[in-house]
């Protein structure tokens, strides 16, 4: 007689797996409506410092946040992309409401919104890649700490895609520090931590020399 039984504790815990995801798919999505409408209504509303590390800081974050939490590579991908719709489309409703129609309220400019849509979802990706326990996890640690500090480099640089003079110093130097400490979070060991921020300082230096040999006129820059 053939063996037809069923291994129920496969099914729960496939089931349990599959209510994960979906709690998850719904965190991504309210979280993203949640921190849209939060940082619209903030905007105009006490020091300009908390508008520029808001937007699009916390958004990062919660990029971030959201990607590290992911069951999958594919689910990274599309929570991550998820939250920053909705997070996008609460902001446009938000200023919708409050009579502006704008559709770069996120990032200050067409490009800038772009540049801001690409950061969100990258990082979601690398935030998931980071959790492995080898040298890729490092490697992706460190760029996390890399795509934040370019875009501090971006905002705090005159010319740039989304430049903002009241950038610097105060609220890039908090951003700078907070996305070294960052990385340092990600990596659970010492030796990881170590070769994380190596990476990201190396990356980071060649950025800084690329700004300095613009800003030197080594290389044209049209603004």
């Amino acid at each position: 007689m053939n063996d037809t039984s069923i291994d129920y504790a496969d099914l729960a815990e496939y089931d349990r797996r599959q209510r994960c995801i979906e709690r998850h798919l719904l965190t991504a999505f309210l979280g993203g409506l949640a921190v849209g409408l939060v940082g619209m209504f903030l905007t105009g509303q006490g020091p300009r410092w908390i508008g520029q590390i808001y937007d699009p800081y916390l958004y990062f974050a919660l990029s971030l946040a959201v990607g590290a939490t992911a069951s999958g590579f594919g689910w990274a991908l599309l929570t991550t992309f998820l939250a920053a719709a909705s997070t996008l489309v609460a902001t446009m409703g938000a200023g919708a409401l409050s009579g502006d129609l704008a559709f770069d309220v996120i990032g200050g400019s067409a490009a800038g919104l772009n540049w801001t849509l690409v950061l969100l979802v990258g990082l979601g990706l690398l935030a998931y890649a980071s959790r492995r326990h080898d040298a890729w996890g490092d490697l992706a640690a460190g760029a996390v700490g890399v795509a934040l500090i370019a875009d501090v480099m971006d905002r705090a640089t005159p010319g740039f895609i989304d430049s903002d003079r009241s950038f610097w110093p105060g609220p890039a130097v908090v951003v700078g520090l907070l996305s070294v400490a960052l990385v340092f979070l990600l990596r659970c060991k010492a030796r990881g931590r170590g070769r994380a921020l190596a990476l990201a300082a190396v990356f980071a230096g060649v950025l800084a020399a690329c700004l300095a040999a613009v800003l030197s006129g080594w290389i044209p820059l049209t603004v």
